[in-house]
């Protein structure tokens, strides 16, 4: 990536080229994320749901209802553990990638173990602030099905009139209200993570480097997520259809009966699926998280000056006139 203000063309294409740069700390870290995430969902929740089922079978006839309704409390209550790790991890990862990028633009290469201590560091800001996105999401979305079930309270064809248009409005206002706080607080966990910032300052610091620029900040990660999910669509498809057509080929009644081979090749065929899922899914953290961090990088390159003082960085690194604690990235702080 050239240290000057950058062109539409290398924002799209620069998160790319980080993944096919340095792949293995990288997709790597996303990959034993994402797969470490999948595993767990189905040890835990699947374990649970196994056990609850068993309870509920081998319970007495007077004890099937409140055993039932423990079970689900039990599935329910599984289910945290994935996702409080799938917070940590996400976290995780996005503070791994944007220090990959901060490093790539200087010209280093950093190996996973050193990206994961470094991540580690600003894991726990990092996890707040993806904790505080999904408690206002709950939040909004509690407040909205509220007022909609409100409305339809009141009976009749009115009720339900004022439920739809309700509904309806509340669709259309939360998706533009979303898309512009997400991209006015995209850039947090650059902050966070390379500014050393908190949760509240480093939203400030999005804020304000976003101004002017919301557009094509929008643009660049709206862009960059299509490409990457149509990517996806054009392998998952294909390959899951063929899987099917094959099997119903050499198992024509696999479909029609409860056998053994039928399973089977259902299982196959979602597993398969699944791994392709797991993959793209790895990839797609890796380019959107890269794509952030390029825009953050851009922004304060057009805004403070930033490229100036990663070209001084570099040239004293050439003379052997830095020191590992120096950093280009927190030199220049907001007033």
């Amino acid at each position: 990536m050239p240290l000057r203000p950058l062109g539409f063309g290398t924002l799209l294409g620069a998160p790319f080229q980080v993944l096919r740069r340095n792949p293995g700390p990288t997709f790597g870290s996303a990959l034993i994320i994402q797969f470490a995430i999948y595993l767990v969902t189905i040890l835990v929740v699947g374990g649970a749901t196994f056990f609850a089922v068993s309870r509920v079978s081998q319970a007495s006839t007077a004890d099937t209802r409140s055993i039932a309704a423990g079970s689900i409390v039990i599935v329910l209550l599984s289910g945290l553990i994935p996702l409080a790790l799938a917070l940590i991890s996400s976290a995780l990862l996005q503070g791994i990638l944007v220090i990959e990028v901060s490093r790539e633009v200087l010209g280093e290469k950093r190996k996973m173990g050193e990206l994961w201590r470094a991540a580690a560091k600003r894991l726990w800001p990092l996890v707040l602030w993806i904790l505080l996105e999904g408690i206002a999401v709950v939040v909004v979305l509690t407040v909205v099905v509220g007022v909609i079930a409100a409305l339809a309270s009141i009976g009749g064809a009115a009720g339900v009139a004022l439920a739809v248009i309700a509904g309806l409005v509340f669709a259309l206002g939360l998706t533009v209200l979303a898309v512009w706080l997400v991209t006015k607080t995209s850039l947090v966990a650059c902050a966070i993570v390379l500014e050393g910032l908190g949760v509240r300052a480093a939203i400030a610091r999005s804020w304000r480097l976003t101004n002017r620029s919301f557009w094509k900040t929008f643009g660049t990660e709206i862009l960059v997520y299509l490409i990457v999910y149509i990517a996806s669509l054009v392998v998952t498809y294909p390959v899951s259809l063929l899987l099917s057509l094959a099997f119903g080929l050499f198992s024509p009644n696999a479909s029609s009966d409860s056998s053994t081979s039928g399973l089977i090749s259902l299982l196959v065929v979602d597993l398969v699926v699944g791994v392709i899922q797991i993959v793209f899914g790895a990839i797609t953290a890796v380019v959107q998280a890269a794509a952030i961090s390029v825009i953050y990088i851009d922004l304060r390159m057009r805004k403070e000056g930033l490229d100036l003082e990663l070209i001084r960085f570099v040239e004293a690194r050439q003379a052997g006139l830095t020191t590992p604690s120096d950093d280009p990235y927190r030199v220049q702080r907001p007033v």
